[in-house]
C-alpha cells in the first residue's frame, strides 16, 4: 500500500520557509510514516554529504549506523506509531565513518486534516562538542575537587565583604560546619570576632593593594586549642581589575611553631634549672647596662657559687648533684623580685642582676639569700637530706662601667676573695 503523500499546504509552506530554515543553524527534517525523508536542510544534507535529491525517499539506514543508533529508530517509532513528541539527547553514529555525534532533538508527530498521523518533523541541534567539554570540565573539576579536598591545606574563597564563597573540607571540619552552612556567611558569623579580626588583617590587604599577601595566622580549633598557620592569599580580579574575591591557602605550622619556641626557650634557658643560660644572661645583661646608664639608675649584680659541690657529685652521684643545682636555682628564683634576672652561668654557678637596687639593699637580699640555701635540707634530691652553703660576690654598677664585663669581672673577683676567706660568706666591692 502506498501512502499518501504529505499534504500540498506543508509542502508549499516548507518551499517557502526552505531558505530560512538552511539558516536557523539547527538539522531540520521531515520523514513520512516509513522514517524516509520528505526533507532535509542544508546542514542535512552536509551532514550527510548528499544532495536533497540524493536524501529524499531515503531513511536512516542510509546514513547512520543501525545496530549502535537503536536509539533513533525507537524514538522515531514513538513519534509515528504513538504520537508522542519527543524532546531528549541522541547519540546517532555516522554509518561511513562511525563517527559519534550526539544531538538534542525534537520530534514531533505530523497529522493530516483528519488528524491522522502522516509523518514526523524534528530539529536537532549537535551538542557533541558542547558535551566533549561539558565531560572535560567535570573531569577537570572532578581533578580539581580531588585535589582541593587532599591537598592537606585549608583551602577557602571569600569577598569583598569576608564573606565564605568556598570552603575545602578542612576548613569545615576546621570551624565545625558542614560546607554548606558556611558558604555565604560572614566570617564573623562563624568565629568571635576578636578572630575574625585578626584574620581579617591580611584579607584587607589585598583587597587594598591588589597583590598577594602571605603570612603568620592564629586561630583556636573548634576543641580552644590555639594553633598557627601559614596562610597565602590572592585577589582574583573582577571585569574591572580591581579584586572583588581572594582565594586563600593556609597551611598548619602549629607543630613547627611550638618547636620554634621551644628552641627559642632551649637557647635561652639551662635545660637542668630551666633558669636562663648564660649567653643569654649576659644578653640581656648588655642591654640592662645600656638602659641603666642611659637613665642613671642602680645597678647591682651577684654571683653565688654552690661551696664544695665536687664533694657532694663525689659522695652522692650526679643525680644528687643535679638536684641540689635545681633545688638552689629554686631556691633563688623564689627571693627575687620579678624584674631582676637570674640566671646559671656555670657549672654550679650562679648570677642574679638587680636593676634599680641600691648598694644597701643588693647586700641585705645577698645575705638573706645565703643564710635561706645554708638552711634549707635539700631533702628531695634521691631521697638523700642533706645541706649546702654558697659564697657570693657582689659589685655595682660604677660610672667607668660601659660594657657589662668590667662588672661581672668585678663581682667575680669578690666572689674569690668569699671562696678564700672561708666560704658560707659574701664579698662585695669596697663601698658596698
Amino acid at each position: 500500500m502506498i501512502e499518501p503523500p504529505l499534504p500540498a499546504e506543508l509542502l508549499t509552506e516548507l518551499a517557502s520557509m526552505r531558505g530560512l530554515l538552511d539558516e536557523i543553524g539547527a538539522y531540520i527534517f521531515t520523514k513520512d510514516l516509513h522514517g524516509r525523508y520528505t526533507y532535509a536542510n542544508r546542514y542535512v544534507l552536509a551532514l550527510f554529504g548528499t544532495t536533497l535529491e540524493q536524501t529524499l525517499g531515503r531513511d536512516d539506514r542510509e546514513f547512520f549506523d543501525q545496530a549502535r543508533s537503536a536509539e533513533l529508530w525507537e524514538n522515531d517509532r514513538r513519534v509515528l506509531e504513538q504520537g508522542e513528541t519527543i524532546e531528549r539527547e541522541e547519540i546517532n553514529y555516522l554509518k561511513d565513518s562511525g563517527e559519534q555525534r550526539i544531538y538534542w532533538s525534537v520530534k514531533k508527530p505530523v497529522r493530516n486534516a483528519a488528524g491522522e498521523i502522516v509523518g514526523m518533523c524534528g530539529i536537532s541541534t549537535d551538542i557533541t562538542e558542547r558535551k566533549r567539554l561539558a565531560a572535560k570540565l567535570d573531569e577537570q573539576r572532578q581533578l580539581l575537587e580531588t585535589i582541593l579536598n587532599n591537598i592537606g591545606a585549608y583551602i577557602y574563597m571569600k569577598d569583598r565583604q569576608r564573606r565564605f564563597l568556598y570552603v575545602n573540607p578542612m576548613v569545615a571540619h576546621l570551624l565545625g560546619r558542614p560546607p554548606e552552612a558556611i558558604m555565604g556567611r560572614y566570617d564573623v558569623e562563624l568565629m568571635a570576632k576578636a578572630d575574625a579580626e585578626l584574620l581579617s588583617r591580611l584579607d584587607d590587604k589585598v583587597f587594598r593593594t591588589g597583590r598577594m599577601q602571605a603570612g603568620e595566622e592564629s586561630f583556636p580549633d573548634q576543641h580552644g586549642k590555639l594553633r598557627h598557620y601559614w596562610s597565602i592569599k590572592v585577589p582574583l580580579p573582577s571585569a574591572s581589575g580591581k579584586p572583588e574575591q581572594l582565594i586563600g591557602f593556609s597551611s598548619d605550622i602549629t607543630e613547627l611553631h611550638d618547636l620554634k619556641e621551644q628552641l627559642q626557650q632551649l637557647s635561652m634557658t639551662d635545660s637542668l634549672t630551666g633558669l636562663f643560660n648564660r649567653r643569654h644572661f649576659f644578653a640581656l645583661a648588655e642591654k640592662e647596662v645600656a638602659r641603666t646608664r642611659r637613665h642613671k639608675l642602680a645597678l647591682a649584680l651577684m654571683i653565688i657559687d654552690i661551696d664544695h659541690f665536687k664533694r657532694v657529685n663525689d659522695q652522692y652521684g650526679h643525680p644528687v648533684g643535679d638536684c641540689v643545682l635545681r633545688e638552689v636555682g629554686q631556691i633563688m628564683q623564689s627571693m627575687v623580685r620579678q624584674e631582676d634576672t637570674l640566671a646559671r652561668v656555670g657549672g654550679e654557678e650562679f648570677a642574679i642582676l638587680l636593676p634599680s637596687t641600691q648598694a644597701a639593699d643588693a647586700h641585705a637580699l645577698a645575705e638573706r639569700l645565703r643564710e635561706q640555701i645554708a638552711a634549707a635540707t635539700l631533702a628531695a634530691c634521691m631521697g638523700t637530706a642533706l645541706s649546702v652553703t654558697v659564697s657570693i660576690g657582689l659589685a655595682h654598677l660604677q660610672a667607668a662601667d660601659t660594657r657589662f664585663d668590667s662588672l661581672y669581672t668585678r663581682a667575680d673577683q669578690m666572689l674569690y676573695q668569699a671562696k678564700h676567706g672561708g666560704r658560707d660568706r659574701l664579698c662585695a666591692e669596697p663601698g658596698l
